[in-house]
């Protein structure tokens, strides 16, 4: 063995890795006053469970239960959001925040709709319901 001398200097402190994730304030969008209403959450869990069950991630609505700790009716009930007609959905996951007091839309107040098969005639009692023009 040779008598090699390695020498080394090191840093008494190590220059900090920037931590601060949060972006500028003026790079935020803006935040509305209010809380989605809980009609608009439920369609949006209804696309999400469609999209689990399609990619096979889930099984079943047995499955779906299991994991959400709900009944399969439950299930079910959450599910049938996906039989309104396109725009109706979207309506509903657009709908305006609410800013204080209970939900204007109950999912109770949904499934008269619902069991509509045509999507006119959802149109149509939507209309009457909630008063919105198409």
């Amino acid at each position: 063995m040779s008598g090699h001398i390695v020498e080394c200097t090191l840093a008494s402190k190590r220059p900090r890795a920037e931590t601060n994730t949060t972006p500028a304030p003026s790079q935020c969008p803006p935040v509305t006053a209010g809380r989605v209403p809980r009609i608009a959450r439920l369609m949006a869990l209804a696309l999400r469970f469609e999209e689990l069950l399609r990619s096979s991630a889930v099984r079943d609505y047995a499955g779906l239960a299991r994991l959400g700790r709900v009944s399969r009716a439950r299930i079910t009930q959450v599910m049938n959001l996906l039989h309104l007609a396109p725009d109706l959905q979207e309506e509903i996951l657009f709908l305006a925040p609410v800013l204080k007091g209970r939900d204007p839309i109950h999912l109770e107040n949904l499934q008269a709709l619902i069991a509509l098969l045509d999507w006119q005639s959802q149109r149509r009692e939507w209309k009457e319901m909630h008063g919105t023009r198409r």
